[in-house]
C-alpha cells in the first residue's frame, strides 16, 4: 500500500514537473560495420601509384616508434582515393601502420570527416548550427532536398550529390553556409543554393566563398576601422625617444 503511494505521488510530481525531452538527433554516418556487396573486407584495396608517393611523403613527416600519427592523413588519402571510406582501405591503412585494424576503425568510426558508405561526386554539408541557423539555414538545407530530391543522409541515384546536416563548419561570420567537398560557400540565400547546384549538375565549378559581395568576412557595411594608410615609422614617439 505504501508503496503504490509512492507511486502515485511520484507520477503526480512528473506531471507538475512538466519534464520534456529534446529529440533524438543521429549521425548520418555508420559505425557498426556490416558487410556489403560494396564493403566488405574481401573487397582488395591498394593505394594507386600517384598516391603511394603521398603516402611516403606523408610516412616521412613522422619519426620512428611516431608513424600511427599518419593514421589521419592516411584515411584521408583512402577517402580521397576512393570517394568514401571501406572496410579494406581501413584494413590497409593498419597494415601500413602496423597496428591492429581496431585502433584504425576507432579513428574512422569517431570523426564525422570520414564517410563510412557510398558517397555521392559532391558531398553537400549543410550547417545548421545556431549562427547559420538564426540566418535562415533552414531555407538552405530545404534548397537541397527540394533540388536534389533526397533528405539529409541520402545520395541522388545518379550519385552525385549525397546531403548531411552537421555541427560548426568554422564560418559564423558568414552564415548561413555550406561546404561542398573542400569550398565553402558562404552568405548564401535559397537562390543563391539553387543556383551553386544547378551549375554543379551542368558539370561546372562554381566560386567559392561570399555570395553576397564580401571578399572575406569584413562588416556587410564596409570597413569600421583601419580605414586609413598606416603612420610610419616613429609616428607618436616623444621627441626624446
Amino acid at each position: 500500500m505504501l508503496m503504490n503511494s509512492r507511486n502515485a505521488v511520484s507520477a503526480i510530481w512528473r506531471g507538475l514537473r512538466g519534464i520534456s525531452s529534446s529529440a533524438v538527433r543521429a549521425s548520418d554516418n555508420l559505425f557498426v560495420h556490416r558487410d556489403t556487396p560494396e564493403d566488405n573486407p574481401n573487397i582488395p584495396f591498394e593505394f594507386t601509384n600517384e598516391n603511394r608517393k603521398r603516402m611516403d611523403a606523408i610516412l616521412a613527416i613522422y619519426p620512428e616508434g611516431h608513424k600511427r600519427g599518419a593514421m589521419i592523413p592516411l584515411l584521408d588519402l583512402a577517402q580521397r582515393q576512393h570517394g568514401w571510406l571501406p572496410i579494406s582501405a581501413m584494413n590497409k591503412v593498419a597494415e601500413i601502420l602496423g597496428l591492429p585494424p581496431m585502433r584504425v576503425y576507432e579513428v574512422a568510426t569517431f570523426y564525422t570527416m570520414f564517410m563510412r558508405k557510398p558517397t555521392g561526386k559532391y558531398h553537400i554539408q549543410v550547417c545548421t548550427t545556431t549562427p547559420c541557423w538564426l540566418c535562415n539555414s533552414d531555407d538552405v538545407l530545404n534548397t537541397c532536398r527540394s533540388k536534389l530530391g533526397i533528405e539529409v543522409g541520402e545520395t541522388t541515384k545518379d550519385g552525385l550529390f549525397t546531403i548531411s546536416e552537421v555541427e560548426c563548419l568554422g564560418a559564423c561570420v558568414n552564415a548561413p553556409m555550406m561546404a561542398v567537398n573542400d569550398d565553402y560557400y558562404e552568405d548564401l540565400t535559397a537562390a543563391d543554393t539553387a543556383k551553386i547546384l544547378d551549375d554543379l549538375k551542368a558539370g561546372k565549378k562554381p566560386a567559392p566563398g561570399p555570395r553576397n559581395g564580401r571578399f572575406a568576412s569584413e562588416p556587410k557595411g564596409g570597413l569600421t576601422s583601419l580605414t586609413e594608410e598606416p603612420k610610419g615609422p616613429g609616428f607618436g614617439l616623444q621627441p626624446g625617444l
